[in-house]
């Protein structure tokens, strides 16, 4: 059964086009999650999952797979997509977004800081939301605990205006 999640002042325009596609990773192991502070691009300094954009042909899957090789130099054995996020920006400076979100528990190598991020492990419940996206607190435990996630959030610049989050 679905349930959802609304801001009364919550609108979203039928013709709503991603500027980038991107990905996102969060790796959960023994009750810790693995997260990165962003060190350039967009939301740079913030906390977050690893993560980018497409490159041409590609999958969802191999995008996040390369994206976690790339910033933290580990190999992911069993993404799991489970979140679909939509980011509306009303400041024209900051691209629209449509985000595909992964879990996964399995991987090898070491998570490395690279030029792109700088990893640290946290405990699930003490995940530093007040360091990231004003949208992650909404809708990231959720998804933790196993549901399944689309939403639709209305920023400017870092403000969040509006959003709409169906939990599954």
């Amino acid at each position: 059964m679905t349930r959802t999640i609304q801001s009364d002042n919550f609108q979203w325009s039928p013709d709503w086009e991603a500027d980038i596609r991107a990905t996102l990773m969060f790796i959960v192991r023994d009750g810790k999650v693995l997260l990165i502070r962003k060190k350039r691009g967009i939301g740079a300094g913030k906390v977050n999952g690893p993560g980018g954009k497409f490159e041409p042909g590609e999958t969802a899957q191999e995008c996040i797979i390369r994206e976690v090789k790339e910033e933290l130099e580990i190999d992911v054995h069993d993404a799991k997509q489970m979140a679909e996020l939509h980011f509306g920006f009303q400041c024209g400076t900051i691209p629209q977004i449509h985000c595909q979100v992964f879990t996964a528990t399995a991987y090898s190598g070491t998570p490395t800081e690279t030029a792109e991020a700088l990893p640290f492990w946290v405990d699930i419940n003490d995940i530093p939301y007040h360091e990231m996206w004003a949208d992650d607190i909404l809708w990231l435990p959720e998804m933790l605990n196993g549901h399944h996630i689309k939403a639709y959030f209305s920023f400017h610049k870092d403000t969040l205006l509006a959003h709409k989050i169906d939990i599954d």
